[in-house]
């Protein structure tokens, strides 16, 4: 139990990004609602795209599991455009750097002994 505490407090630790904030705060902005709403309801909404992410990723690797967040992020792109194209497109444009900064970083650690 210890150990599923103490993971999970990583885990925790470890979800909590930049990207996730300037998301929701461009959803929170567009949308004209409260921050911290979208923030809680998001999250729990998420809760079952993140195990579905996490398993992808066991099954079938990193690779896979991209392309399941790119596909996320599209969705969240669509979604938005139906509130403000240039919302869509600042989700798109987040969504492919993303992709761009897994591919360098991966390239890059490669190059270390």
């Amino acid at each position: 139990m210890d150990n599923l505490l103490i993971a999970s407090g990583a885990f925790a630790l470890f979800i909590v990004c930049p990207r996730m904030a300037g998301m929701t705060n461009l959803i929170a902005k567009y949308t004209h609602t409260n921050l911290v709403h979208v923030a809680l309801i998001g999250t729990v909404a998420s809760l079952p795209l993140i195990v579905a992410m996490v398993l992808i990723f066991r099954q079938w690797g990193l690779v896979a599991a991209l392309g399941f967040c790119v596909l996320t992020d599209l969705g969240a792109a669509l979604i938005m455009r139906g509130i403000s194209l240039k919302a869509g497109l600042e989700t798109l444009i987040i969504a492919l750097f993303l992709i761009l900064g897994v591919k360098v970083a991966s390239w890059l650690s490669g190059l270390l002994p």
